[in-house]
């Protein structure tokens, strides 16, 4: 059916108990099966899943994905698939709704593995214990999500907000579940077959399942005598060195050193070209363009120069020049610099976020309930939930940040009032632009508690995550709670939803999280020297510890080349970011997407510009609606970019664990 709304004089003139009313009697869905057994079940297992994904990608490239659409697009499928076998009716559009928001919650709760809780680790050289990580992941996320619900009568039932993301998901689930049916299919087997193709080719570039299948399995070595498994190289650039060492060719330098050494290869990694895809040719381009100025232009320049050079470690070995050094002796300075004042100058020209959201606390849309007026109070999550629950987990919040990290119980509690000046101006930004500036809020908490104390970094990392995280959550819930509003869901069904992702996600993740980034050496001890390598570099780690570190240390440690490039870094993110204001985005580069560029992988930084130029050029060539061409490349854009990462991910994941279980 065609999705109701109010026009603008209704929103703007109504009363909200008018406005609930309206809801009440036009969009409300009664008692529809949402929050059942099975689509708690699917939730819980989709989200888990799917925020094992996220946590992949976040470790290669920083970037938070929403798994949102893919899982109502997976469950859509499933459902539909087994009710035409006769296994199980199929899902309502609530009981997908609910599983959406189960799996968006396990997707989004995971951040702080990549980021502040990631950083933590590798300033200190402390390794957090895994039941610790669950904890404060938790306790800080619910306290998000009891912050959220008295934001939603406000920003969703009263302003009736757009948040686009949400509204984006919503219209989907109405499409599926209205007549086009036919298209969900299409777009959930492109999803699959994109995966199954991608799962087939990650497994031959992979040395577990190669070793699995090749020696354990079909036992090659004992009759074709192979001594280890044949693989494909997913680096493409090894045959040429394999070449190269056999007839005595020469090994591409630049300004003398080996373009191995600074990280130049020539990769065919398919998550990035998913990642490409979703983040559009002008993101893309920029974070290449950051790529090449540091690792072509000043990465040579600064080893050639002296000032990136071999060290020794702790242990006495010598540690050769990498692409990994070259980011944190130098280069990690004027990335993070970039990002930072970039961020920071993007924000800043907004104040509609500030004003708008200062001015949604203190306003008033008609008359007040009276007392027992509350049309929706059957199905709102009661406020006493939250007007008692924020302050306990609020102060236990802070407590858990005191005992597990360190951190001053005063500078804990400053923290905390910061959360609901930085959640209003999330919430505003996602409701206006599905855009959270969570990183560059996340630095005003650090640079706030780095003036109280400087020589313990845990005290600005620690609240400062704490801030972001319960910030994004609150207001990525609102942009999940916005679809069940548009469909006429039960807001309490998606509380308890939310809660239900929280749990999957860190119950997925965190054992994954060892496993990947921290695993036993010899001697069963784990080390956070395993965490940042080639195949996961965790630029948002690197961005949370460089701003630590700054804090701490200040600039009087760095190179004097490093200082200059900072200065030269902030101005051009200070002009790059001007510019985009000035011509109201049309200015093609970002700031904080060259700045990325510093910190990733150059090999990586490549293939997802490859993999945006695929989606640009095929989406200029087929831009005629109702073709097969636009199905498939624009209308199936995401779908197939989720195959490329979910597929990818999943295969790289299981190759990690086959080579813990068969190594």
């Amino acid at each position: 059916m065609a999705l109701q709304q109010l026009d603008e004089e209704q929103i703007r003139d109504w009363s909200r108990e008018q406005k609930d009313r309206w809801w009440f009697e036009n969009v409300f869905r009664g008692d529809m099966p949402q929050l059942t057994l099975r689509s708690g079940l699917t939730g819980f297992l989709l989200g888990g899943v799917l925020a094992a994904t996220a946590l992949y990608i976040g470790a290669k490239t920083g970037i938070g994905i929403g798994v949102g659409l893919t899982s109502v697009i997976l469950a859509f499928a499933i459902y539909r698939l087994m009710h035409g076998m006769g296994l199980a009716q199929d899902f309502t559009i609530l009981e997908n709704n609910c599983t959406q928001s189960i799996a968006t919650s396990a997707g989004y709760v995971i951040t702080p593995l990549y980021s502040s809780l990631g950083a933590y680790m590798l300033v200190t050289g402390t390794i957090i214990p895994w039941w610790q990580m669950m904890v404060w992941m938790v306790v800080i996320s619910i306290i998000g999500v009891l912050i959220a619900f008295p934001m939603k009568r406000r920003f969703i039932n009263e302003d009736q907000l757009p948040f686009p993301e949400g509204r984006a998901s919503g219209v989907v689930l109405d499409s599926l579940y209205s007549g086009q049916a036919g298209a969900g299919m299409f777009k959930a087997r492109l999803l699959a077959i994109t995966a199954a193709g991608t799962a087939v080719y990650q497994a031959m570039v992979s040395d577990g399942w190669m070793n699995l299948i090749q020696f354990k399995l079909l036992r090659l070595h004992q009759w074709a005598g192979l001594k280890e498994p044949w693989t494909f190289h997913e680096r493409l650039d090894t045959y040429y060195y394999e070449a190269a060492a056999k007839l005595a060719w020469a090994t591409p330098k630049i300004l003398g050193t080996d373009l191995r050494a600074l990280g130049l290869r020539l990769t065919l990694d398919a998550a990035m070209l998913g990642v490409g895809g979703l983040m559009g040719i002008a993101v893309a381009t920029s974070v290449l363009l950051g790529a090449f100025i540091n690792f072509v232009i000043l990465a040579p320049l600064m080893i050639q120069a002296g000032d990136i050079v071999q060290r020794i470690s702790p242990s006495g070995a010598v540690v050769p020049i990498s692409r990994a050094e070259i980011v944190n002796q130098w280069s990690m300075w004027w990335g993070v610099t970039m990002m930072v004042v970039g961020s920071l100058i993007s924000l800043g020209a907004r104040p509609e976020l500030f004003s708008a959201a200062f001015k949604s606390v203190g306003k008033r849309s008609g008359p007040a309930l009276a007392k027992g007026d509350d049309l929706l109070q059957h199905i709102e999550l009661p406020l006493w939930v939250s007007w008692v629950g924020v302050p306990v987990f609020s102060v236990l919040g802070a407590w858990i940040t005191h005992a597990f990290f360190g951190v001053p119980w005063g500078l804990a509690l400053v923290s905390l009032p910061l959360i609901f000046v930085l959640t209003v101006i999330c919430t505003n930004s996602m409701a206006l632009t599905s855009w959270t500036p969570t990183g560059s809020l996340s630095k005003i908490t650090q640079f706030t508690i780095g003036a109280f104390d400087r020589s313990n970094p845990a005290s600005n990392l620690l609240p400062a995550g704490m801030t972001s995280e319960i910030a994004a959550n609150a207001a990525n819930l609102l942009s999940d709670i916005k679809p069940g509003y548009m469909l006429g869901g039960k807001p309490r069904h998606q509380a308890i939803g939310h809660v239900i992702g929280l749990f999957a996600g860190v119950i997925a993740c965190v054992p994954l999280y060892f496993l990947l980034f921290l695993p036993p050496d010899a001697s069963g001890q784990r080390s956070t020297a395993t965490l940042i390598s080639d195949a996961f570099a965790f630029p948002s780690i690197l961005q949370w510890k460089g701003v630590a570190e700054l804090i701490a240390k200040g600039v009087q440690g760095l190179p004097a080349s490093a200082v200059t490039a900072m200065v030269v870094a902030a101005l051009a993110a200070a002009a790059i970011e001007i510019t985009r204001i000035v011509t109201k985005g049309r200015f093609p580069l970002t700031s904080v997407s060259i700045g990325l560029g510093v910190v990733l992988p150059p090999e990586a930084t490549f293939a997802m510009w490859v993999g945006a130029l695929i989606f640009w050029g095929m989406g200029l060539r087929h831009k005629a609606p109702g073709t097969r061409g636009h199905a498939v490349w624009v209308e199936g854009m995401e779908p197939i970019c989720a195959g490329l990462i979910s597929g990818a991910a999943l295969m790289g994941i299981a190759n990690a664990i086959i080579n813990v279980m068969i190594g």
